[in-house]
């Protein structure tokens, strides 16, 4: 699709569209794309079925071998795959052989028997290819000389010792009268033996007679299968296939695409062995709680057992789901060996890029056009990356922005790749502090690196100036270069705008750059847009309409790619011929730019991204969290993930038949009659019949008429919407976009799904598309994925794949966490609450824990707010909430602190955590917590229950310097800092009053005070980062904060000591003034 000469927009309704002339279809036929496929047995061609399909004989590998070689291993080889060792089963069409089970699904009487009295003008295979195969009519009678050895191929190599009934390559006879000569493995060698047929093109090295290449290529296979070994660890797999198979010798481009890396045994054991004990020990731990109350503090002692109870039902939800952590690498050379043959088209899949954007004063133009430019640059085949922008503020700056964007672009990507730089995010990689002269060889670098960063300048003095602009609005609103008013200048009710910027245009070297799409989808004051859910709906729909592609990577504007191969180490797992089929998505872990050393708020948050998410890919897969994902389009449209293939059952040949009957009569199936059998097999394939059918497009498009085909068209219109070229598109599994539909029609299709009433009456935001009911639509996505039995993968590469910019501020982080945290009570009190949803699905309880602990943990505020202010309490009314200790509590106690330190040090080992993040990350959970989680809590609730929308803004009180992280000292006064200061000033004031009143009464107050000032240090101590936040640069303390600080502590002095005076307290009887005069 070409880039138009103008912006696209209007409604459903509106007729005033611009012709768009469609780029040339890249994507090859499914018959091109089907040929080429040699069988790695005999080298000839795999070929196709009836139907015209790709032959496969194994089903679990999909083992290239052609129908000749399949035959003739099931007749006289071993039945089994070379690869998988899996039997092979019986296809429709081949003769039955002896092991082979009763199998009902196969409706081939006809073939199923092999007879010797067929007639000689009926064509028979004889396990080679038909150009393979010799006929010799009149042989003398064949002795067998068992001196006689010829070694044979098996799976394309040479071996002399493998056992006769193994061989897949034999030297074929036929007898006189067209009857099947088995092959003779030792023939006489008087006679004269038959050769196989070779082609004349080919050299002998491809059969592997004489190939010294063949034997180095055994060499280097041997080493590598050694180094294999070596790093496999002694646990299984559970993804569809095992890293300990025995993979046979075949080329590198057949091997797995990624594997599995487990915990080494020596780490993950101990640390479950802590947990586990860590069970045990707060079982003692309650019963001693709950059977010792404090009679004197009852109420105090009441609410802090019910708090520990509810942080031990957390620590499980949290913890559990952490139980089968790994890792995971990635092979991106034998997927180039795979998809990227030399000489050929690129074979690996299309991939559609969202990027959404919603104010362009929070998130600068600046920083989305780095994005795109990272996007445009990736190291990917240009002709199968699409970028789609979503401006849902139609502002004009954001489409000024791009239309730059998309002019430098043709100078920055051609430079990226001519010398594989990154970042390729401009910014980024010119504000590096490196040696960029570093492994660069070609003296033309320096001088080229120079005339792009000016030429980067200069652009970035052009986005600021439209920046600059864009402050002060006309009062008649934005006017385009032409006069036309700017479609979007109400941002409430305007149009539906695309405009493609980039689509056959080429860079400065001449070479085609990927597709970049600008849209903005209608919106008018009526309808509900439901937000970033709904816009990235709206890219989900016009993107099939105009690229189609089968997968989908989803970004923030403020997300760059700081690796340009993360899309290929994506499709390591996405196109992997075992593992895809059933991954919804691939997420990525977040990474930050811009952030302080000390990561004061816990911003990169690699507790969560480094120990509950690899926990969480052992089970079903990471929770998707918003950005860095890469979507497989059929699980966005709400299908069910394929069920996985039963292993075959064995069979054993060595007990005769009525032995088997008495043994394995369970496990035979009852033969049905063949009209039984039929009827049986039709409505199999009625019920199991996907959507994905390829005729069902030209039932949607011609209309053909019929009840069953109407009911189906119907349904699809009730799921997807009114538009035929949309819902032909998802009925193309493989992506690509409708054969025969014009660039108008296209055109006003993709105008037609981005308008506001499209979703009306629909399945979209309810089981299609990113789903509707609460702000982080992110956390439900997911889920409902994984309810269908689709999983997930997390991917960590070395180079982080992307990269993003945190909020430093405090006032900014609360803001955000509180977002998060309504979201969750969103997802609580809705039906899709985890507690209760999706049961009888595919999802593991395990993962169904980790999603309860996503959706509960705000309730946790409540409890952590209490249980901060006790210890101010009980320093004020000196009484404690534990009894005083025997030696059996003391154990408890003690253990349980062990316990809960041997977890964290040995989540840390394996995880590869420092401590310090793990102390951030400590802090801001109990920060957090007591503010942006309780105001999420309370309003969840209006906004659920009674309907009402609050809002928490925030007013700039103290602003920063112009210096390096200004941003993190500038004190922004919101509702959400009330809390956490009121708990700090409760606590300052206890442990002040309890000191004051230990230095008054001696030495013996100090034992039982000990226990309550551990209590409020460890409050003080996570609160520390917010109090540091408050007071700002440690050397630039407002001078007003010292002098109240000062009158403060001056006033409360004399207040405690009018209150309570420092006079010794005594425990003996009151004494009172007598009256008489002792002198």
């Amino acid at each position: 699709m070409q880039a138009s000469a103008g912006l696209v927009a209007g409604s459903h309704n509106r007729n005033e569209l611009v012709v768009i002339l469609r780029d040339e279809d890249s994507s090859r036929k499914a018959a091109e794309h089907l040929s080429g496929q040699t069988c790695h047995i005999c080298g000839d061609d795999v070929g196709l079925t009836i139907e015209g399909e790709l032959f496969v004989a194994c089903n679990e590998c999909a083992f290239p071998i052609c129908r000749a070689c399949y035959e003739y291993e099931r007749r006289e080889g071993s039945q089994v795959c070379p690869q998988c060792k899996t039997r092979f089963k019986r296809l429709k069409g081949c003769a039955r052989v002896d092991g082979d089970e009763e199998e009902d699904d196969i409706d081939d009487l006809e073939n199923e028997f092999s007879l010797e009295g067929r007639s000689n003008g009926q064509d028979m295979n004889h396990g080679f290819a038909a150009d393979a195969i010799t006929c010799v009519s009149d042989l003398p009678r064949v002795v067998v000389h068992p001196d006689y050895q010829l070694p044979l191929l098996t799976n394309g190599q040479m071996v002399d010792d493998t056992p006769p009934d193994q061989h897949a390559l034999g030297p074929s006879f036929m007898g006189g009268g067209g009857k099947k000569i088995h092959p003779l493995l030792f023939p006489d060698p008087s006679l004269p033996v038959q050769p196989r047929a070779m082609d004349p093109s080919k050299d002998l090295a491809a059969y592997g007679y004489g190939s010294v290449a063949w034997k180095e290529r055994i060499e280097i296979w041997k080493q590598k299968q050694e180094k294999l070994h070596m790093m496999k660890s002694d646990d299984g797999s559970k993804d569809g296939y095992s890293d300990d198979l025995d993979l046979p010798l075949m080329d590198e481009a057949r091997q797995p695409l990624s594997r599995k890396l487990r915990i080494p045994s020596s780490q993950i054991n101990p640390y479950r062995m802590i947990i586990l004990i860590r069970l045990v020990v707060l079982g003692f731990f309650f019963h001693y709680r709950v059977m010792h109350p404090v009679n004197d503090a009852y109420a105090l002692w009441l609410v802090s057992v019910i708090c520990e109870i509810w942080f031990s039902l957390s620590w499980i939800f949290d913890q559990f789901p952490k139980w089968f952590p790994i890792d995971r690498e990635t092979y991106l050379d034998r997927l180039s060996l795979r998809y990227e043959k030399e000489g050929e088209p690129s074979q690996l899949s299309h991939v559609d890029v969202f990027v959404s954007t919603v104010d362009p004063v929070k998130e600068p133009p600046l920083v989305t056009v780095n994005t795109v430019l990272s996007i445009l640059a990736v190291d990917y085949p240009v002709e199968k990356v699409s970028c789609y922008v979503s401006d849902d503020a139609a502002a004009m700056i954001t489409f000024e922005a791009l239309s730059e964007a998309s002019e430098f672009a043709r100078k920055w990507v051609p430079f990226c790749k001519k010398f594989n730089i990154e970042p390729r995010a401009p910014e980024w990689y010119f504000a590096q502090k490196i040696d960029y002269l570093k492994d660069k060889v070609l003296p033309s670098f320096v001088r080229e690196r120079r005339a792009m960063k000016r030429e980067y300048e200069k652009f970035k003095v052009r986005i600021n100036a439209l920046v600059a602009k864009a402050r002060k609005v006309p009062e008649e609103g934005w006017t385009m270069q032409d006069g036309t008013p700017w479609p979007g200048n109400n941002i409430r009710d305007h149009p539906g705008m695309i405009q493609v910027f980039l689509g056959q245009r080429h860079d400065i070297d001449g070479n085609e750059l990927p597709r970049l799409v600008y849209v903005s989808r209608e919106k008018r004051p009526r309808f509900s847009h439901h937000k970033n859910a709904g816009a990235m709906n709206a890219l989900v729909r016009v993107s099939a309409v105009l690229t189609n592609a089968p997968y989908v990577l989803n970004l923030d504007c403020n997300h760059y790619i700081n690796n340009s191969k993360a899309l290929r180490e994506a499709m390591c797992f996405m196109m992997d011929p075992l593992l895809g089929k059933r991954v919804c998505y691939v997420q990525f872990p977040q990474r930050f730019d811009g952030i302080d050393s000390h990561d004061r708020y816990g911003n990169r948050n690699t507790v969560f991204f480094d120990i509950n998410m690899k926990g969480l890919d052992g089970i079903q897969g990471p929770m998707y969290v918003g950005t860095g994902c890469v979507f497989r389009r059929l699980a966005l449209y709400g299908y069910d993930a394929p069920k996985p293939k039963k292993p075959p059952t064995r069979t054993c040949n060595c007990w005769p038949k009525w032995c088997c009957g008495c043994f394995c009569s369970g496990r035979r199936k009852k033969k049905l009659p063949n009209k039984q059998r039929k009827a049986r097999n039709t409505k199999q394939r009625d019920e199991e019949a996907s959507p994905l059918v390829c005729t069902a497009t030209d039932v949607i498009e011609e209309g053909v008429a019929g009840n069953k085909f109407a009911i189906s068209e119907q349904k699809l219109e009730k799921k997807f919407g009114q538009s035929p070229t949309f819902i032909a598109s998802t009925l193309l599994e493989d992506g690509g976009t409708v054969n025969g539909a014009s660039p108008a029609s296209l055109l006003k299709e993709a105008i037609h799904v981005i308008s506001c009433g499209y979703e009306d009456k629909t399945d979209w935001g309810k089981e299609v598309g990113w789903i509707y009911g609460s702000v982080t639509e992110d956390i439900l996505t997911g889920f409902k994925m994984h309810c269908r039995g689709w999983r997930s993968i997390y991917c960590v590469p070395a180079t982080p794949a992307f990269k993003g910019s945190a909020l430093i501020n405090v006032s900014d982080r609360l803001n955000e966490v509180l977002r998060w945290a309504l979201g969750s009570i969103e997802i609580f009190l809705s039906r899709h609450c985890p507690l209760w949803y999706g049961y009888g699905g595919g999802l593991r309880w395990l993962e169904r824990l980790s999603y309860i602990n996503a959706t509960v943990y705000p309730w946790t505020s409540i409890p952590l707010v209490a249980y901060c202010a006790l210890p101010a309490v009980c320093l004020l009314t000196g009484n404690f909430i534990i009894p005083e200790l025997n030696n059996v509590a003391s154990l408890w106690f003690v253990s349980l602190f062990i316990c809960i330190f041997a977890t964290s040090i040995l989540e840390m080992r394996w995880s590869g955590v420092g401590i310090d993040e793990w102390w951030r990350n400590q802090q801001f959970w109990v920060i957090g917590g007591v503010s942006a989680h309780v105001f999420a809590v309370f309003q969840g609730l209006l906004k659920v229950i009674a309907g009402v929308n609050t809002n928490f803004s925030t007013m700039t009180s103290k602003a920063g310097d112009d210096g390096e992280f200004s941003e993190l000292y500038a004190l922004k006064w919101t509702t959400l800092l009330i809390p956490p200061t009121t708990l700090l000033i409760v606590n300052l004031i206890g442990v002040i009053a309890a000191i004051s009143n230990a230095i008054n009464n001696g030495y013996d107050s100090w034992g039982p005070l000990l226990g309550k000032l551990f209590f409020a240090f460890w409050v003080l101590a996570h609160l520390y980062p917010f109090l540091k936040g408050m007071l700002g640069r440690g050397n630039r303390t407002p001078t007003i904060i010292i002098i109240w600080s000062i009158l403060f502590a001056s006033v409360f002095s004399l207040l405690w000591v009018h209150v309570n005076p420092f006079v010794a307290k005594s425990d003996g009887p009151p004494l009172e003034e007598c009256g008489l005069d002792c002198d």
